[in-house]
């Protein structure tokens, strides 16, 4: 089933194009990559899909609805969840509150249930942290709980920053250099984790990465950008072979 169909997106900045004719499918339960040398437009259609920036044409239609120049928090509730190439945490926080925060986002109580600490809001506290503890246990962080997010490797920065998306509930996860900045055994530990979130939540997952390893190594198709449009499209060993996608990346191994 489609989960998330893009048609002719545009996105200029200054009269130049970030972004043009942009096209993309992705069915439930896909893991799909998108590639391309710097300044190739990736990041600007992930801003584009999540609501940080509102289209100049085209459709973001996910789950038959255009969401396209919808605010970021409303595109978050109907499904949509992602990181950042520069981790975003809510560093002053600790480990277990950055979790909790996205858990907020639908909670167990009502308002004035919370205004007047009623036992309804207690217990709904109370289910919100238990299932804080699940992901953090997920992702290897129930040990750092307490500490405070700024102070984690910055390898467990990155997997928290995962699992508070994840908290989310999203059927759609939007991965935005997730690998960078790791050493090879943390990128091998990635690919695994990549691969057990879709199965295990039948998650469809689109990452942007540089690293071409984790990329063929966990995606079924990759579109491949560059100057703000699509040049190729295909399972991985049609990508790594694609001349056109050899000299876009001006002789780099993919």
């Amino acid at each position: 089933m489609m989960l998330l169909k893009i048609n002719n997106l545009c996105k200029s900045f200054g009269g130049l194009s970030a972004v043009l004719n942009f096209n993309l499918e992705i069915r439930e339960n896909e893991l799909i990559g998108l590639i391309g040398p710097n300044g190739a437009g990736k990041t600007t259609v992930f801003n584009l899909i999540t609501g940080v920036y509102k289209p100049d044409a085209g459709e973001i239609i996910f789950k038959g609805e255009n969401i396209g120049g919808l605010p970021p928090y409303v595109i978050c509730q109907k499904g949509i969840a992602r990181t950042f190439q520069n981790i975003r945490l809510f560093n002053n926080l600790t480990v277990m509150e950055n979790v909790k925060i996205a858990l907020h986002k639908n909670v167990p109580y009502s308002l004035p249930a919370a205004l007047f600490r009623l036992n309804s809001f207690y217990r709904g506290e109370k289910e919100i942290e238990e299932e804080a503890i699940r992901w953090l246990k997920l992702f290897n962080l129930d040990h750092r709980r307490e500490e405070i997010a700024s102070s984690l490797p910055y390898g467990e920065q990155r997997r928290l920053e995962i699992a508070r998306a994840l908290a989310t509930h999203p059927t759609l996860l939007i991965l935005d250099e997730p690998a960078a900045g790791m050493n090879p055994n943390e990128t091998l530990e990635l690919m695994e984790l990549i691969r057990r979130l879709r199965d295990e939540f039948k998650l469809a997952i689109l990452l942007i990465e540089h690293d071409m390893s984790l990329v063929m190594g966990v995606c079924e198709r990759i579109y491949v950008l560059d100057y703000g449009q699509v040049i190729a499209e295909g399972k991985p060993e049609e990508i790594r072979n694609n001349k056109r996608v050899i000299e876009a990346y001006l002789g780099e191994e993919v």
